[in-house]
């Protein structure tokens, strides 16, 4: 006969079925999710999409291609939400660096829940000046790339096409935070993440048609496919195995008299996982190796090559193409560089040092306050070479087979530790409603056991 515990573990359909709460929040994750798809193909106001779709086959391969992904294809289409969620990333990312580098951001993180509204404030206010930016560069990008080819990619090219560019893409982003964090409190897992993830599984099934039309067309031999496919399959369970690990520094506090007498000393752990920065090194590499590609092609190469600093630029940016050698050294570099900057802002040893001396608790043969701090940056720093290494292997195999095999892969290392990540954790909170149904039950069979017995 199976045990209350074992039994309270069994996390199956039948109980998936009478977790009535969870069903809702999954229907409305996916009907968020959809709302979400539907708006990436209504498209801005003025636009021409036949000379649209000859500015995206030129403008492939930079930093409008590595965007293009996250938001399933919506800048693609240039819809009104072409610019997805990363305005709301980046100004999310400068908040949280920010409150380590200034003294008064950081004494505002620590007023509590007052605190994280402030900076939430200043998110918002963060994401709509990046996106105001971004949109204006969009649309003059557009009309000087439609003066440049002799045919407009916008029907009436001005400031008022400028003006509703702007206001309809600020619009978009703002609606897709908003939905973003209304999934985070009334569906499954973080909104913001499940909507990245959502574009980049879009953009999968026409990836999958394209790799086995190349094998039918003979442009790829079988071989190859099957060694993609075990590849990605290994990638995969590499990540889970990674995100997962561990570095867990024993913590041990003083014994308590009690009434009972001595108790013994309470022990713990500091977990310290192996991928601290996540994947904020491979967004800010790429970004910054593809952001000078998109400048030139938007400024067009008729004008770069009219003077010697133009085809010098010109240079570097063919040298800067996806599989170069150049691309995968520098992007290499930039992982490791921001793996160690993002990972020292995220933790604090100095910090954590002086919470476990205030609370008492000690690493066992580590003397409380400063040579707590050091032992843990020591240990901090050890584990952040293999996060780095982790990272950068992940991300150059999809950069290696591109130099390689000629091989464009269209779920590169970056999309595929989001895809994994996010499902990871969304699959932890589905487990973790479920459990807390069980023991709802439980508690009400307790109940109505002791209501029997009086």
């Amino acid at each position: 006969m199976a045990s209350s515990a074992a039994s309270l573990s069994n996390s199956g359909l039948s109980k998936f079925a009478q977790a009535t709460d969870l069903r809702k929040r999954l229907w409305f994750t996916i009907g968020a999710l959809i709302v979400f798809r539907l708006l990436s193909h209504v498209p801005l106001p003025g636009i021409d999409p036949r000379a649209l779709a000859q500015l995206y086959q030129t403008t492939q391969g930079g930093v409008l291609d590595f965007f293009n992904t996250f938001s399933g294809g919506s800048l693609q289409r240039m819809s009104l939400i072409a610019l997805g969620v990363m305005p709301y990333i980046t100004a999310s990312i400068v908040v949280q660096l920010s409150t380590s580098l200034s003294p008064k951001l950081a004494a505002i993180k620590k007023e509590g829940e007052s605190g994280r509204k402030k900076l939430n404030q200043y998110t918002r206010y963060g994401t709509v000046f990046l996106t105001a930016i971004q949109g204006y560069f969009i649309a003059v990008g557009l009309e000087s790339w439609g003066a440049a080819q002799g045919m407009s990619a916008v029907v009436q090219p001005g400031m008022l096409f400028r003006v509703a560019c702007v206001i309809s893409l600020i619009g978009g982003t703002m609606f897709l935070m908003w939905l973003g964090e209304q999934i985070t409190s009334r569906g499954i897992g973080n909104g913001v993440s499940l909507i990245i993830m959502a574009g980049i599984v879009s953009q999968l099934p026409r990836a999958i048609v394209n790799l086995f039309e190349g094998a039918r067309s003979g442009s790829m031999s079988p071989v190859a496919i099957l060694v993609i496919l075990v590849l990605v399959l290994a990638l995969v369970a590499f990540i889970c195995f990674m995100e997962r690990a561990q570095r867990r520094v024993l913590i041990q506090y003083p014994k308590r008299q009690t009434a009972r007498g001595m108790m013994q000393a309470d022990k713990s752990h500091l977990p310290l996982k192996i991928n601290t920065a996540g994947v904020i090194p491979p967004i800010f590499a790429s970004s910054l190796l593809l952001m000078p590609l998109t400048v030139v092609q938007f400024a067009g190469q008729r004008v770069a090559g009219e003077s010697k600093w133009g085809d010098f630029v010109l240079t570097v940016t063919s040298a800067l193409q996806h599989g170069s050698p150049l691309y995968i050294s520098l992007y290499a570099a930039g992982i490791i560089f921001f793996s160690f900057f993002y990972t020292a802002v995220v933790f604090n040893p100095e910090e954590t040092a002086e919470n476990l001396k205030r609370y008492g608790g000690f690493i066992p043969g580590i003397r409380p306050g400063k040579n707590t701090e050091v032992y843990l940056d020591y240990v901090l720093t050890r584990i952040t070479v293999i996060g780095a290494a982790y990272l950068t292997l992940i991300c150059l195999v999809p950069e290696f087979l591109t130099l390689r095999m000629g091989i464009s892969l269209a779920l590169g290392g970056t999309s595929l530790l989001i895809v994994v990540n996010v499902t990871m954790d969304t699959v932890t909170q589905i487990q973790s409603h479920l459990l807390a149904h069980q023991y709802g039950d439980l508690i009400k069979k307790a109940k109505l056991k002791g209501a029997r017995t009086r």
